[in-house]
Formats: C-alpha cells, sequence, structure tokens
C-alpha cells in the first residue's frame, strides 16, 4: 500500500452481479477496485496494477480459484498479498484446502458486503504490522 491513499484489491469472480456489488461497495468504503472473471485476467490485473488484496471465488469455470490463488502465489510480486476466499462452497475439505494454499479468510455466500468489508479491513491492517 506505500505510496498508495487507497488500497486496492482485486475482485476475482464470474458471476458480473457479485463483482458489481463488490465493487460498490468497496469504492464506496474507499478502496480502488479491479476485477477479473478468470485466470488471464487475473494475471494481466496483476501485472499492470499488484493489488493489496485479492478477494477470490472458489468455484469459476476453468480454472478454479483454488488454482487461481496457487499461481499467484508462485509470482514473487504476490507472495506477501492476502487472499480471501467467497464461495459457496462451505464444506470442511474446501476450507482446509484454502488454508493450506495460504488463504487468508474464507467467506461463505451468501455474505454480508459490510462484514467483508471489515475482514478485508483487518487482513490489510494485518499485513501493515507484519511489514
Amino acid at each position: 500500500m506505500e505510496g498508495r491513499a487507497k488500497p486496492r484489491i482485486l475482485i476475482v469472480d464470474d458471476n458480473a452481479v457479485i463483482i458489481r456489488l463488490l465493487q460498490i461497495n468497496f469504492r464506496l468504503e474507499g478502496f480502488e477496485v479491479d476485477s477479473a472473471s478468470g485466470w488471464e485476467e487475473v494475471s494481466r490485473v496483476v501485472t499492470e496494477h499488484v493489488p493489496d488484496l485479492v478477494i477470490l471465488d472458489v468455484m469459476m469455470p476453468g480454472i478454479d480459484g483454488f488454482e487461481i490463488l496457487r499461481r499467484l502465489k508462485e509470482m514473487p510480486a504476490m507472495l506477501d498479498v492476502p487472499c480471501i476466499f467467497l464461495s459457496a462452497r462451505a464444506q470442511d475439505e474446501d476450507r482446509t484446502r484454502g488454508y493450506a494454499l495460504g488463504v487468508e479468510e474464507y467467506v461463505t455466500k451468501p455474505f454480508d458486503p459490510s462484514h467483508l468489508v471489515e475482514i478485508v479491513r483487518r487482513a490489510l491492517a494485518r499485513k501493515t504490522a507484519q511489514a
């Protein structure tokens, strides 16, 4: 977040309604927001602007959120960027797999957008405290 007045988040979801809802909520809360709906877009966006945090859906066509997270964590610029899963998949094995891959939080749908904003703020505060 150094040098930027507003934290930048990247929302990765194949559902345009979810993306729009999150864009509106996070922009109202003072965040810069980028979005992507698949790996190719994610790769392009993070190359152009490294986000401060990623919100990532698990169930997407083609490459799922688990694989996107794994690929992100292989990128040197993304190693310390917190990722939050936002998913309809609520099984224990999905949560366990997400945490094993390095996800910061695992939030299930349906969700309260204001609660998600607070989770993001806490994750960014932890990242800043560790820097």
